[in-house]
């Protein structure tokens, strides 16, 4: 029997592209820019096309731009929809708790850290205002310590 096919690369960037059409970023740019810079970031990393879908897709369901629903009934290969979910942060979940589940799921560091070094790039940082750019930048670190990641490149 022959495998489901499933969304090609250029397939999930337009369904990204379109479900966070609308959405800007803290600085009030696309949202679509940061997905983009994290797809590049995942695929310069070394990163699998799997990977590289779920860059994509890394913020849709946290955002309300997808549904879960959607995600479980997406023509996606089961890593990707591992690591969406594994990178969907829960109301009311610790910091700790959401690096466990990264940690936790194959895939999904390579893909958050990607996210973190493109949230943390100082000229992005720049663009937010000054008390914004402090809070998000502990943050960032934080989470790149539970990570064990050693630096934000």
């Amino acid at each position: 029997m022959k495998p489901a096919p499933v969304l090609t690369l250029a397939e999930v960037e337009a369904v990204a592209r379109e479900a966070h059409a609308t959405q800007k970023d803290k600085a009030g740019r696309p949202y679509t820019e940061h997905l983009r810079a994290v797809a590049e970031g995942v695929e310069a990393r070394g990163g699998s096309p799997e990977q590289i879908a779920a860059a994509w897709l890394h913020d849709a369901i946290e955002d309300n731009a997808l549904t879960e629903q959607w995600l479980r009934e997406a023509p996606l290969t089961p890593r990707t929809k591992d690591i969406v979910l594994a990178l969907t942060k829960r109301e009311g979940e610790t910091p700790e708790a959401y690096a466990t589940r990264i940690l936790d799921t194959p895939g999904a560091t390579l893909v958050k850290e990607a996210d973190l070094a493109h949230n943390a790039h100082p000229a992005r940082l720049a663009e937010l205002d000054g008390p914004t750019r402090t809070r998000l930048t502990a943050k960032y670190a934080h989470m790149r310590a539970l990570l064990g990641i050693e630096s934000q490149g």
